[in-house]
């Protein structure tokens, strides 16, 4: 955890009392000062310094001690928050304590039963009646179960239900088929025809599935559905309407799911108690208050959190120079914490974890950082950022460096990632990532550098996903992707990609990153203006994808580009400063849109890189006998570079490799990663 230094104004203790001053760490020995219990005293009285004129010069610290500082609203913070770039205002735990702010609550071990209603021991399997306890909620003071909300893919943010976590582990909602299995479509009962002239199911009518254990599930009116329901980058989760289990048919409840119902797509059911049939499996039982748990391990000294509260733990709005440093957040259906407006607002050294949606929200203000910080266990994706103004290219400076991010987006598979940046001059550096469903680094705008972070094990559960991925507009402009080590990732149907460049965005510079078992390496999805040099490619397939899809006369592409790629070029005024001085090869595409043709890939060069133990080095490009647009120089393909250590992931290259006699330059693999010491992490 860094430590920014200055001496603590105010003192914060689980032990304090606010009626106290604040000054002092412990209680003094006669119990008449002492710190103060909560964050919202210590910072009401910064506050009534501040408005006063009496805050001391330099940094303005209110120390936290450790322990759980249980939040039952949201910690706000704004405005008349705000230090100053010389002396900013910091909340950070003690040195050495672990500061929970806790929005969950903990149940009490002891008040767990065994289950002995004889109407829910026969709904329950054999094996689990005796495994199986159950806690009443209202008991433990727990009122409020929230809902099983229709989201995922094309979905708003909604905060989630009530969440268990046992031991710092979530829990799984009782399901069937068990955790890493699915069931498939085996049929629909409205047929439709889709975009590309497939018959396929049309969501108003219910799809078929195999197998007859929903015939045993009573009552059937909580049960919901997850499911990848037309392609394997779109989830969603939707409430069973009907279930027939004589026809094994499902008919779900508005909005249904996304597309349509095609057959062999993966889903499962959920909130189910008569699937409650393995350990880590739970169910809450919303008439009666109980939740049924069977317990993965010993419950009598274990810690039993259930989720709270549907508002961010922690909110920031339209304040500067705020800093916050080494704070466990955790335990909200929503958000960890959100940052709206404002300038350089801080969260270093932070853990977030366990949360319903988002661990950070940023939107807008300037110069904001995330940084040092562990982030898991989250609903949606890790940080979300946006800022700055693409119509003016003005640059926010926001910040997202040297963050561990993994086993997010356990709810929302698909594109909520490790980071979504949204807008213009972001930096995301440094940062290790991995264990996902989809996305790690999703993003859009201008003028991003992503360098030096360090991704694997992600695409785990989808298709045609990118570990950094953008896509669809001629504008993105000015970002580069440099130094980032991605490796082993998933990927099902059409696969995974490392850096992939979707639908004809364009003008990205790809260099000096390393791909290592990946399915496909770089896939640039018909755009133009790319630079990919310098960058290493060991055992992917293909090494680099190129296509002209922007050229194909299929309605389904031609619209993208006629229709959508052209409403988004010209709301950016091309022809215009800023983006005629500072993307003046924009101005290429324009006339293609009055020739009716689509828009070819042009411009795109390929140099100077190094493919190994790759069957393919270029795909060839689709529609058939297009032209990618690629220029081809100076590549080292299927010729051993001479790595140090290529088994155990060390790319570095040998003194007498003939990738130096192309032109090939080093790459800095010991400044990637987390605080640049180490290129893996492991995938062990």
């Amino acid at each position: 955890m860094a430590d920014s230094g200055g001496l603590a104004l105010f003192h914060v203790s689980t032990d304090g009392r606010d009626a106290w001053s604040g000054r002092h760490g412990e209680p003094l020995g006669d119990g008449t000062d002492g710190p103060f219990a909560t964050v919202e005293r210590a910072r009401d009285a910064v506050r009534g310094l501040k408005a006063a004129g009496e805050l001391p010069s330099g940094e303005i610290v209110v120390e936290i001690r450790g322990g759980i500082h249980a939040l039952a609203d949201t910690l706000h913070f704004g405005a008349e928050d705000s230090g100053a770039a010389e002396a900013p205002i910091t909340y950070r735990a003690r040195h050495g304590e672990r500061v929970r702010l806790m929005g969950g609550r903990r149940l009490d071990p002891a008040a767990f039963e065994p289950v002995t209603d004889p109407g829910v021991r026969l709904r329950l399997c054999e094996s689990a009646r005796e495994c199986v306890v159950q806690i009443d909620l209202r008991k433990q003071g727990i009122v409020d179960f929230g809902d099983f909300a229709s989201r995922g893919f094309g979905r708003k943010t909604t905060a989630a239900h009530l969440e268990l976590f046992f031991n710092d582990e979530p829990q799984t909602v009782a399901r069937w088929p068990n955790t890493g299995e699915f069931l498939t479509i085996r049929g629909f009962t409205k047929p439709m025809i889709d975009e590309w002239g497939r018959e396929q199911g049309e969501l108003t009518g219910g799809f078929l599935y195999d197998g007859d254990r929903p015939r045993q599930w009573a009552p059937r009116d909580d049960i919901h559905v997850h499911g990848y329901w037309a392609y394997d980058w779109a989830d969603s989760y939707e409430r069973v309407n009907h279930l027939d289990g004589e026809r094994r048919v499902v008919e779900t409840a508005a909005p249904h799911g996304n597309y349509f119902f095609g057959k062999g797509q993966r889903f499962y059911f959920f909130n189910v108690l008569e699937e409650l049939d393995e350990p880590g499996e739970y169910y809450v039982d919303r008439l009666s208050g109980l939740l049924y748990l069977w317990p993965p391990s010993e419950l009598a000294s274990a810690e039993v959190l259930v989720t709270a509260g549907s508002e961010p733990l922690l909110a920031v709005a339209d304040a500067r120079h705020l800093r916050f440093e080494g704070l466990i957040v955790e335990g909200s259906r929503g958000n960890g914490v959100t940052i709206t407006g404002g300038d350089a607002v801080w969260l270093t050294g932070c853990t977030i974890r366990n949360h319903g949606n988002w661990a950070v929200r940023i939107r807008e203000g300037i110069n904001h950082r995330v940084a040092g910080c562990t982030i898991y266990g989250t609903g949606d994706g890790g940080i979300s950022v946006q800022g700055g103004d693409r119509a003016t290219l003005r640059s926010c400076g926001n910040a997202i460096v040297g963050n561990h991010i993994h086993h997010y987006s356990r709810w929302s598979r698909c594109y909520c990632a490790a980071i979504t940046a949204h807008g213009v001059g972001m930096h995301l550096a440094h940062n290790l990532i991995h264990d996902a469903p989809h996305n790690a680094i999703l993003f859009t705008g201008n003028d991003l550098l992503i360098e030096k972070n360090e991704i694997y094990r992600v695409c785990m559960e989808t298709g045609d996903v990118g570990a950094i991925y953008t896509g669809r507009d001629y504008t993105f402009r000015g970002n580069v992707i440099r130094q980032n080590f991605i490796h082993h990732l998933g990927g099902m149907g059409m696969g995974s990609i490392a850096i992939y460049m979707d639908d004809c965005v364009s003008g990205s510079r790809i260099t000096e990153n390393v791909m290592w078992k990946c399915q496909y390496g770089i896939l640039l999805g018909g755009g133009r203006d790319f630079e990919v040099t310098n960058n290493v490619f060991v055992e992917c397939n293909p090494a680099i994808s190129a296509d002209a899809r922007g050229t194909d006369t299929r309605a389904v592409w031609r619209n993208m580009v006629t229709v959508t790629m052209k409403e988004r070029l010209e709301a950016m005024a091309p022809h215009e400063p800023p983006y005629s001085e500072r993307y003046p090869e924009i101005a290429d595409v324009v006339p293609y849109f009055a020739g009716g043709e689509g828009v070819p890939p042009e411009n795109n060069l390929v140099a100077r890189n190094i493919c190994w133990r790759c069957p393919t080095w270029i795909h060839e490009p689709w529609p058939a006998g297009a032209d990618n647009g690629i220029t081809e120089q100076d590549n080292l393909v299927n010729t051993d570079p001479g790595f140090v250590d290529e088994e155990g992931g060390d790319f570095r290259l040998i003194g007498d490799s003939p990738a130096w006699k192309v032109g090939f330059l080093p790459i800095p693999l010991n400044e990637i990663g987390l605080r640049g010491t180490t290129l893996s992490a492991g995938v062990e």
